[in-house]
């Protein structure tokens, strides 16, 4: 897994650098992620983004913009006084495709990869609580597909939101499988340096 995510990360840096019309910037922003699981009905659980990318300019409407992002998701279940959340960190590269529909506002698609880093189970019921570790019962890679838009504010700084829709069965358990796909709403605010 660390080579195939050190592989990504050289190929897409190599290929900005090639091109003189790319710009680095940082982003931030919220996540509403779930998950979705035949019956269990999870609920959005809160977390945040931060990260990387670079913008390319393929043609004056067209450009492709990698990015490397730390995200926390996960859900959770509130049933009878009892509460159940599942806690990841993940590490995505998105690999987007934004088209300039109109002055200032972009359309946005690609697809994108995750690196799980942590996947913990919590638990509260009567007063009692209690951590988990779940990474041995879930798939390390996870693959999915985003959509979403931005708008300059200025022509350095944007706020836009992305859906990201799991594509690939996440869960690893062998004594219980089922089918997991995981989905997440962002929003953010970007700043370009260049």
């Amino acid at each position: 897994m660390k080579k195939l995510f050190l592989s990504i990360v050289i190929i897409v840096f190599t290929i900005v650098s090639l091109n003189a019309q790319a710009s680095f910037g940082a982003k931030a922003g919220v996540n509403f992620s779930n998950l979705s699981e035949d019956d269990m009905d999870w609920k959005s659980k809160t977390g945040f983004n931060i990260g990387l990318f670079v913008e390319v300019e393929i043609s004056d409407l067209l450009f492709f913009q990698p990015e490397i992002l730390f995200s926390t998701q996960g859900a959770k279940i509130e049933e009878s006084g009892a509460e159940l959340k599942i806690n990841t960190s993940v590490v995505n590269i998105p690999l987007m495709i934004k088209y300039k529909a109109a002055e200032k506002f972009y359309i946005e698609a690609g697809p994108q990869i995750g690196f799980l880093t942590k996947a913990e189970m919590e638990f509260t019921y009567d007063g009692v609580s209690g951590t988990e570790d779940v990474k041995d019962d879930a798939k390390s890679i996870d693959f999915s597909l985003n959509f979403g838009l931005s708008i300059d504010v200025i022509e350095s700084l944007f706020v836009g939101a992305r859906y990201s829709f799991g594509l690939s069965n996440i869960s690893d358990d062998k004594e219980d499988p089922t089918d997991i796909k995981a989905s997440n709403i962002s929003i953010m605010v970007g700043y370009r340096f260049n």
